[in-house]
């Protein structure tokens, strides 16, 4: 016995699939069995639109006649139940009005398949919109049975594998995608509504920088060298605001050749921008106020429910340094002690946190800050401040060159969004730049490389900038109540089956 055969669904499944074969082999001896000459005239969405508020009797005196096309998800006898891209809709099989030909037709459809119909627009006793055929068409016939219309595709592998028919069998799903679309059209329109240019730069690069992390490498035959998808798009765009396009931003896939986990995607999207003449409180500004208005676009509210917590963006976000968020949210630290190295090393130890002997003072605290703050930061929140340490292509604060202008944004206990005021006097990114190398050189796969022509570029000048990055599809998550990223990740990346 095959494996097949041992298991009793696949079986079922295997011959369902062989019968819908069998109907599309006498398909094939009568006519086309993939035509394309139908022609719909509505589509659901519409319909229920422009007449779900109509009376029975009213219809019934309209006289309107739609074509109307989908698959078919439901079969109640005389009424079958279509779904477009826009909704739902109902088609009658009138037995009385119909030949005997169309009925056998219609007879053979299966669930799945995608069909068209022809007729007037209606309403049944219980208020439903319907279609009373008076034609009847096959336009692809499915050769795969869909789930169980009560348990929908419940294995959350298969949900992410085969995203076609999750999309089939699941409206939220559906909506997430929706949802997700509209987002990345307001990103969009709020960014070039404040006279920012949307740009394209390479995926491919010679040197992958603008973030630490380790790329992933490929191969260029033509130029016969290895080359690096990107990790961001950080330093051509800023090579553009050098160029003097003074306010640029891409909304941009990046990849990292990391781990997966419900947060994490080796390919995932973001937003990142360049505004010349501004700081960093400008982003800070500009950051909450779009997530306010991306919010009640998208939502109706300023209040964001997510994973049963919520989460007010009308009141102003709350500002914060690295080095006050730790002794804010570690009663009993002392604040001489976190300031200094040794102090700093021995409240790590005590935590459990793993050191190496190259971090310095500053790598220390963010080790602190991630260990005992990160996850308490619910509520919108900007943490200032960073070490220059561990933000080499940040300014250095004019007060205080032991940190820079920098900050990121959390919520939910989560990072989104990523920014700082721009380091751009040459000298000191080439020495940032030397110390990433060395700290590649003893084996840190996310140390940056040396650019050498970014160096470059900013030897031409690049105006006092700032920049952001925000990722698109934690935010995604954020605003659509999705526990994963895979949830808001179209084809997500997995495990081979």
């Amino acid at each position: 016995m095959s494996d097949n055969q041992a298991d009793p669904e696949i079986h079922d499944e295997n011959k369902l699939i062989a019968e819908r074969r069998a109907k599309l082999d006498a398909i094939r001896e009568q006519r086309n069995a993939y035509p394309n000459d139908f022609r719909r005239t509505a589509e659901a969405g519409h319909l229920q639109q422009e007449y779900g508020g109509s009376t029975k009797e009213e219809l019934a005196s309209a006289d309107k006649h739609y074509a109307v096309a989908g698959r078919l998800i439901r079969n109640r006898g005389a009424f079958l139940l279509i779904q477009d891209g826009s909704d739902q809709i109902q088609l009658y099989v009138d037995r009385k009005g119909l030949d005997a030909d169309t009925l056998a037709r219609i007879k053979s459809w299966d669930l799945g398949d995608i069909v068209g119909a022809r007729g007037s627009i209606q309403k049944s006793g219980k208020g439903d919109l319907y279609i009373n055929m008076e034609e009847a068409r096959l336009l692809t016939k499915a050769l795969r049975p869909l789930p169980d219309k009560y348990h929908g595709l419940a294995d959350q592998e298969m949900r992410y594998r085969q995203r076609y028919v999750d999309l089939i069998v699941n409206e939220q799903s559906r909506k997430v995608f929706r949802t997700r679309s509209k987002i990345i059209a307001f990103i969009r329109n709020y960014m070039m509504d404040r006279g920012f240019m949307e740009v394209e730069t390479p995926m491919m690069q010679v040197i992958p920088g603008g973030a630490t992390a380790r790329p992933f490498v490929t191969h260029h035959n033509a130029l016969d060298q290895d080359m690096y998808l990107r990790v961001a798009p950080e330093l051509y765009l800023k090579r553009l605001t050098v160029g003097g396009f003074e306010r640029v931003f891409e909304i941009n896939r990046s990849f990292r050749n990391e781990g997966l986990s419900t947060r994490h995607n080796p390919e995932f999207t973001m937003l990142e921008y360049y505004w010349a003449y501004a700081a960093f409180e400008d982003a800070m500004d500009l950051t909450e106020d779009m997530l306010r208005k991306l919010a009640l676009d998208v939502l109706g509210t300023t209040t964001v429910t997510y994973q049963g917590n919520s989460y007010d963006f009308s009141r102003p976000f709350a500002r914060l340094s690295v080095f006050d968020s730790i002794l804010h949210y570690n009663a009993g630290m002392r604040a001489e002690q976190l300031a200094d190295e040794a102090g700093a090393r021995e409240i790590a130890r005590g935590l459990g946190i793993a050191l190496k002997d190259s971090w310095g003072l500053g790598k220390v605290q963010i080790e602190i800050f991630e260990k005992t703050v990160e996850h308490l930061l619910d509520q919108p929140t900007f943490i200032t401040r960073y070490p220059t340490e561990v933000s080499p292509l940040s300014r250095r604060n004019d007060d205080d060159p032991f940190v820079t202008d920098r900050f990121e944004f959390f919520v939910g206990g989560r990072e989104l969004a990523n920014g700082f005021s721009e380091l751009n006097d040459p000298e000191d990114q080439a020495e940032r730049f030397l110390a990433q190398v060395a700290e590649k050189d003893a084996g840190d796969d996310e140390a940056m490389h040396f650019d050498a022509d970014y160096i470059r570029a900013l030897e031409y000048g690049l105006p006092p900038t700032v920049g952001e990055g925000i990722g698109i599809d934690r935010l995604v998550m954020f605003l659509t109540d999705s526990p994963s990223i895979r949830d808001v990740l179209l084809f997500p990346h997995m495990r081979p089956e």
